[in-house]
Formats: structure tokens, sequence, C-alpha cells
């Protein structure tokens, strides 16, 4: 058995030698004895906070996690970091830090790994872009890690139907259209969000949660388990022992785990539950903290080749809690593997193989989850179009969609709150093609999230009658005939920035098209005459993000990727 109190861990850089006095002392201070200080240092990180009920069941669960360190012969060091609420930052420029928050996030935990050298790290993550910044941050640590994801909340319940946060948004456009009261809206919003956790549809965090027992950095069935179940505390504890077992065995750290074969499984995943669309965009990034070249065109592959077998909220009917009483993400990916859409020999948390992990699991049950020969559709539930308008691409969810080929006129709008002034006032007619530029991840800067628009859409009864098409990018409770994520985006040069009213775009989602129909002599004139849009002046954190940020078909990330740090650092 190792013995944990002679330290040849990377720690020890802090810990050992007489010229490590005033550091033990800094120690001790912070309440450490010597037997706490000779043990390996595990960092728990968590993004708890109160500005969002998606954070605010990850501090008792951080604290079960640091009790299972400390039984297994480790000193936990709690820590946290920022997170932006996707839900009260919905609809105004607050939006422009959701995905910068990513970034911050990977970058803070960096920092407080790197510089206190820490030997081992669990962390916890509840809102849209915590889950892959917290990966994102594994995956670049490279150390022995283990992710975990804070559960949704439960639905809510009003007029003995099953409601969420979608539910309230998409009533809002309902009013607007005079389908639904101001009372009743009034009455829903009590309603509709009853617990603390994430949103609890297969939204964006519930996505990337299932990404996460794909990819193997997180515990098998931490992904779909509520945030309010007490089984999470024990889950949580399990996590301590089981970062110490890889630390003490050297292994699989996150980069064994994090291959191109564990991406593809991921997107499977995706694409079979009619996943986020924004798993297109974090996909890349976390690729990216591997060293791994994983683009949208690696992402539509996948795609395109895997059936759609789930029937989850926003396309289809059942949600998270559902899917956790029926098995969790185990049966979709087991079904999956039985269909023969994986890649069964990656490697797990455990250290065997994901096809090993799988063995004692069912399948598909017939009612969430369809067997791959008989699927919702037969390709999945997320979509990447390219073509004339997006030539590297753009992100459709069709899950839930009735119609997939649409054609109309362009209404050309510069920024969100454009389109949204004239959505509100039905100022829209149908077949129109609303395009919403200048809002990508450099040109927004910050890629806002689109769901405040689309839900207004979608609750007005138009949300398969006009199309909406954006270099910024979506919920992933969005649904309709939206698009987003094109690329290259406005701001640097894409042929969306040359769009005028009324020009016609063809989209056709079987084809995975999305055409421009204007003639090239047209657009050539166009182009000779454009100027970048005037965007207003930048300073602090979004002046920085705009000027490293890149491309979103290749993750919207922020530096030039892996390296490898020696160790002691």
């Amino acid at each position: 058995m190792t013995d944990l109190t002679k330290k040849p861990w990377r720690s020890g850089i802090t810990t050992d030698g007489m010229d490590r006095v005033a550091h033990r002392a800094f120690m001790r201070a912070t309440g450490m004895d010597d037997e706490a200080i000779a043990k390996p240092f595990i960092g728990v990180m968590s993004t708890h906070g109160e500005n969002t009920p998606c954070s605010m069941s990850l501090r008792p669960q951080a604290e079960a996690a640091k009790l299972g360190v400390a039984a297994a012969g480790g000193t936990p060091i709690e820590f946290t970091t920022v997170s932006v609420s996707d839900g009260t930052s919905m609809n105004h420029k607050g939006m422009r830090m959701s995905l910068v928050s990513r970034e911050l996030i990977a970058d803070s935990i960096e920092l407080v790994m790197r510089g206190h050298a820490y030997d081992g790290f669990i962390g916890f993550a509840g809102c849209d872009k915590t889950l892959p910044g917290v990966m994102m941050a594994i995956v670049r640590l490279n150390c022995p890690s283990v992710f975990i994801y804070g559960g949704a909340m439960l639905p809510g319940e009003w007029r003995g139907d099953p409601v969420t946060i979608l539910t309230a948004y998409e009533a809002v456009g309902g009013v607007l259209a005079g389908t639904f009261s101001e009372a009743d809206l009034a009455e829903l919003e009590l309603h509709c969000a009853p617990t603390v956790g994430s949103c609890p549809g297969q939204f964006t965090a519930n996505t990337m949660a299932m990404v996460s027992e794909a990819l193997g950095l997180a515990i098998p069935g931490s992904a779909m388990m509520p945030a309010v179940y007490s089984q999470r505390l024990a889950m949580a504890r399990r996590a301590g022992h089981v970062v110490m077992r890889i630390l003490t065995e050297g292994g699989p750290l996150p980069r064994d785990l994090g291959t191109k074969k564990s991406l593809e499984n991921a997107c499977a995943a995706v694409a079979a539950t009619g996943g986020s669309t924004n798993a297109g965009l974090h996909l890349p990034a976390i690729a990216h903290e591997a060293g791994i070249r994983f683009t949208l065109n690696d992402v539509a592959e996948v795609f395109q080749r895997t059936p759609l077998i789930a029937s989850l909220q926003p396309g289809g009917k059942y949600l998270a809690r559902d899917l956790h009483h029926a098995g969790g993400v185990a049966r979709v990916l087991k079904a999956l593997l039985e269909g023969g859409y994986l890649h069964g020999d990656t490697l797990t948390l455990s250290g065997a193989t994901l096809a090993e992990s799988l063995a004692d699991s069912a399948g598909a049950d017939g009612q969430i989850i369809r067997p791959t020969a008989n699927p919702l559709h037969p390709s999945g539930g997320v979509v990447v179009l390219k073509g004339s308008l997006c030539p590297d691409g753009a992100l459709i969810k069709i899950a839930g969609l009735q119609a997939l080929v649409f054609e109309g006129r362009a209404r050309v709008f510069d920024g969100e709150e454009a389109c949204v002034d004239v959505v509100k006032r039905r100022a829209y007619a149908e077949g129109d093609v609303l395009i919403i530029r200048n809002e990508g991840p450099k040109g927004g800067p910050g890629m806002r999230e689109m769901l405040g628009t689309t839900a207004l859409i979608y609750g007005q009864g138009m949300g398969e009658k006009v199309a909406l098409l954006t270099d910024g990018r979506f919920s992933g409770a969005t649904r309709g005939m939206c698009i987003g994520y094109a690329a290259p985006e406005a701001a640097a040069g894409g042929p969306l920035a040359l769009v005028q009213d009324g020009d016609p775009i063809r989209i056709d989602c079987n084809a995975r098209r999305i055409d421009w129909l204007v003639d090239e002599a047209e657009i050539a004139r166009r182009r000779a005459a454009w100027q970048p849009h005037r965007a207003e002046r930048l300073a602090g954190v979004l002046e920085k993000y705009a000027r490293l940020v890149g491309p979103a078909n290749e993750g919207a990330v922020t530096h030039s990727g892996m390296v490898d740090w020696p160790q002691g650092v």
C-alpha cells in the first residue's frame, strides 16, 4: 500500500525543505498540521454561488467530496470560481459575458492548481458554461481529476402538467400573440422552477453533463441525477476516493480519456438525444486542450451518421429526471454501442473500457430511448449546415421539427436588440429569414445566446413559419427553424456580413445545406463595398476577449493549444 505521508507528489515543491518554512507557515495558518501537510493536496473546486439555482447545490457536494478525499488519505483544499447565469443574463448585453466566462473558469482553475502545485482535482459545475469550462481545465491540467455535474432541478407542475423555465419563456411569446394571458403568465412564473439545480431538459447543462460521462471524465450515473437527491452527496464522497486512487495508481489521466474516439462518442451522445447546439462549440474547445484538432467538420460527420433515439425536451417529451430513473446516460450509451455507433475501446475513470463499464447496463427502453434500428430520425437531432451563406458551418437542432426545408427572404438586423424589437411588435411576416449578425465570438463580442428571441417567436406560433439565422449562439432550450454559430462570422467578413433585406435564402436540413441565392457578380460588388460594422468601444474583459478569440467552428478558443508542464509546476 502506498504511504501517502511520504511525499513524491507535485505539491512537495511547496512543502519540502528548510526554504519552504514560510510556505508551511501559510498552510498552518489555514488549519493544517504536520500530517495534513505531508499528504497529497487535492483541489476541490466548485462554482457555488447565489447568483443562479444551477450552482446553489454545489457547496454541500464539494464538502462531501472533501470528506472522501480525507478518508482516502489526501488533504482536500476547497476553492471556487465564477459563474455567469444564462438565465438572468439572457435578453440583454450581460449575455456577452456568458461564453467569456467559460475561458475565465478554465483559466482561473489553471491559475490556482498550477500556482499552488496541487496534486489532484475534483471539479463541480452547474450552469451552462461552467461545465465545459471545468472540463477544459481538467484536460489542460492533465492531473488526476474527477468531474461532477451538480444536477438539474426538478420540473414544476402547473395545472396538472410538468413545466420548466422554457415553458415560461415561450409563454411570454404567447402573451404577445394574444394566446396566453398575463395573469396566467404570472402564475406560471411561480411554478416553473421549484428547486435548485440546472434547467431540467436536454438543454446545454444536461447535454454537457452527458458529454462528461461519454468522455469518461465523470463518475457514471452522475449526469442525470437531480440536484436535490441526497444520493449526490454519496457520489461526491466517492469522487474523493476515485481521485486518490487515480493519483496513487498513476491514471487514467484526463488526456488518456479525452481522445479523438471519446470526442466522437460524446458527439454521438449529443446527436442521439437531440442535445444542445452549444456542444458543437464546446467539444472542439475541450479537444483543443488535449492538442487534438476537432472542428465543426468532425462534429458534423458524427452527427450525420448517428440516429436520434431519445425523446428529450425541447425536441421530445422527457426530462433529465425521467432519464435518470430509466437508467441514466448508461442506457443511451449502451443503445448506441449495441447499434455500432460508439467506440467501445475508449477508457473510463475506473480504467475499464467503455464497453466493459456498460456490460451490465440495459439498452433502449422503447419509451424514452428507442433502439437504433427504430430511431426517431435516421440522423442526429443536431445538424451542421454548410453552403454559400455559411461555408465553415452553422448549427440547427432538428429534433421536433415538422419540416426540414425552408425558403424565404432575408430580414437583416445588426445586433439582437433590433430583431427583438421587431419580434415583440410582431412586425415580421411568415416566410422571413430573420438574420441577426455581428453577434459572433469576435463581433459581439461574446457570442450572445438568443433564447429570448427564439422563445418569443415560438410562443407566437411562428417557430417554423419563419427562420432565424445568426452568428451568435442559441440556448439548448431553443427550438424551431433556428440556425446559429454561422461561420465565418460577419465581423470576420463572412458572407453573413453582405446579406441584404430581400435576398432569397434556402435552408435544406436533409441535404445539410444553407444557400444564399444571390449571383456571384452581385456578391463581388457588395464585398468590394463592404466596411466592417462599427461596434461600440470596448474595455475590460470584452476587449481582451475580442483580441484573442478564434472562430466558432474551431471552438471559439483563446489560446494556442496544449502544453505539457514540467513536474512540480
